[in-house]
């Protein structure tokens, strides 16, 4: 086995993993495909390993491919997390960030913080991955996450947000046509929207929804954007963000009691970035507009309380 193989080696052969072919992998990565070819060659003659075997459907990996899939990617997230570090040095805040988040939480509630961001420092560069696959800080596939869950890392700086509360909701156009459910069971005669694969939080959260499975949805997707979609377009009920829900007029929060699920926040990086002037002003940053998103929603929901009893004392 040959030492000091070069990274762009490891480039071509992850190019080819993901594309299934070598000109695909020449077109991801901006290279011809006898280079990508040499490349991989080089890299099996370096291993002593085969790496592809020829197929009708393009190049299949070995086991051995698969085995190193994950070495390669780690040496992908530390050679990025080294442009961005090289990327920032000078004066002032600048360079590049790299934030994960959620699709929603990315989608929905971090755009006007990474403009305010983006105002306050022009020479930083923010790089956004949308993803509910937990992103690795430790192999610095990101510098900055919004987690929804509490890290457990000892190398991780974090701070806690608050609780994001999940809830029932349907469009009143739904609710006109098909009646307002009061009761669990009640969903039963009603188009429900929901996952398709369950998650560990699905899972988890299912245990106190008796009848809320995958069996009893109508509608049916693993994307959260997708279904907050299809609630605001009135084709059913569904779990979304009591906070994004009353951003749309028309949306309606049904049995508040049966369903009040809280996503505990978090804002996380590694601690080797706490010194780096971009990456402490995106953390900052997104610390202060998600708390200020956390204490509205906080601030409607005893507004709504408030209305509620006052309408029924009225009464």
């Amino acid at each position: 086995m040959t030492s000091n193989i070069g990274w762009e080696l490891y480039r071509s052969f992850l190019g080819v993993l993901r594309e299934g072919s070598l000109s695909g992998a020449a077109r991801a990565l901006g290279i011809t495909q006898p280079t990508a070819g040499r490349h991989v060659a080089a890299l099996e003659e370096a291993l002593g390993v085969v790496l592809f075997t020829r197929s009708q459907v393009g190049l299949l990996p070995t086991e051995v491919a698969l085995a190193l899939r994950t070495h390669a990617e780690a040496m992908e997230s530390t050679a990025a997390s080294l442009q961005r570090a090289a990327s920032s040095q000078g004066e002032g805040v600048r360079g590049v960030v790299r934030v994960s988040a959620s699709e929603v939480i990315g989608v929905e509630v971090l755009p006007p913080i990474v403009a305010r961001l983006r105002e306050e420092h022009p020479a930083l560069k923010v790089e956004l991955v949308l993803t509910n696959r937990l992103q690795d800080l430790l192999r610095r596939e990101a510098d900055i996450a919004v987690r929804m869950v509490r890290p457990r890392q000892e190398q991780l700086v974090a701070r806690r947000i608050g609780n994001i509360e999940l809830g029932f909701h349907a469009h009143r156009d739904y609710l006109a046509r098909h009646g307002t459910p009061r009761r669990l069971d009640e969903l039963a005669g009603h188009a429900v929207i929901g996952y398709d694969q369950p998650s560990a939080f699905v899972r988890n959260a299912g245990k106190s929804l008796p009848g809320y499975s995958r069996d009893s949805f109508s509608l049916r997707t693993d994307s959260d954007l997708g279904q907050m979609a299809l609630i605001r377009a009135g084709a059913g009920i569904g779990v979304c963000q009591v906070g994004l829900a009353r951003r749309t007029e028309a949306l309606v929060r049904l049995m508040p009691r049966a369903l009040a699920l809280k996503l505990d926040t978090w804002v996380t990086m590694h601690e080797d970035l706490r010194n780096s002037p971009r990456c402490r002003a995106a953390f900052d940053a997104l610390a202060e507009g998600l708390q200020q998103y956390v204490d509205g929603q906080e601030d409607a929901g005893a507004r709504g309380t408030m209305a509620r009893a006052s309408k029924q004392a009225s009464e």
